[in-house]
């Protein structure tokens, strides 16, 4: 698996804001919205394009275009939802398809509760978008999921990644076949007890939408 960890400002700036307890849902909102965006600049520097010719209204130029099918922005459910605009900003042709991923508190295993995807994801590339990278299951489980479906290539975006997950998710998808890369704006120190990351941001999903619910 291929690591990036984003060294920018303002990436550092936004994350800054996002790890204090006292910016409020809108503003969090916003800040992961900016910072995604930011984030899929990164995360996109390999997609896949094809050579074309267009007319100027000077003379012809030679440029790409993204090539067909293309690419899947993959949001898991509920958290990444909030990282959905900031990526569609960058690749706003395309498709997105879903999938609802709960952690089981006591087991911190994750398990798949909904799916809207292609049937074939043959020749795909995915962005999977998931903001906190914790103890790796979830993660692990979206991208075998999605190989399973045919994927070919899968880079997942996460605003915070713990070492034990980063550890997880390589050693789980050492035999999966396809690139796996992974571009986070912040790599922590550690998991407490819970699971959660340190010092972290809280609970993404809360932040996010402002009420308690599923585990983001």
């Amino acid at each position: 698996m291929r690591i990036h960890v984003a060294d920018h400002p303002l990436i550092a700036h936004k994350l800054t804001a996002l790890r204090d307890r006292d910016t409020d849902s809108p503003t969090f909102r916003r800040l992961v919205d900016e910072l995604v965006t930011l984030l899929a600049y990164e995360a996109t520097r390999d997609v896949r394009t094809v050579e074309v010719t267009v007319q100027t209204p000077v003379a012809a130029a030679q440029g790409v275009r993204l090539r067909t099918p293309k690419p899947l922005v993959v949001p898991i459910l509920r958290a990444g939802l909030g990282m959905l605009d900031g990526m569609q900003r960058l690749l706003p042709t395309a498709e997105v398809g879903f999938l609802g991923m709960l952690r089981n508190e006591e087991t911190l295993e994750a398990s798949t509760y909904a799916e809207r995807l292609p049937e074939r994801l043959a020749t795909r590339q995915c962005y999977v978008l998931d903001p906190m990278l914790a103890t790796g299951g979830t993660l692990s489980a979206a991208i075998d999921f999605l190989v399973r479906r045919g994927a070919d290539d899968i880079t997942a975006i996460c605003v915070l990644a713990a070492p034990e997950g980063i550890a997880r998710v390589e050693r789980e998808t050492a035999d999966v076949g396809v690139p796996v890369t992974l571009v986070t704006a912040g790599l922590d120190e550690r998991l407490n007890a819970k699971g959660y990351i340190v010092p972290g941001l809280g609970d993404a999903g809360d932040r996010l939408y402002g009420i308690a619910g599923a585990a983001s």
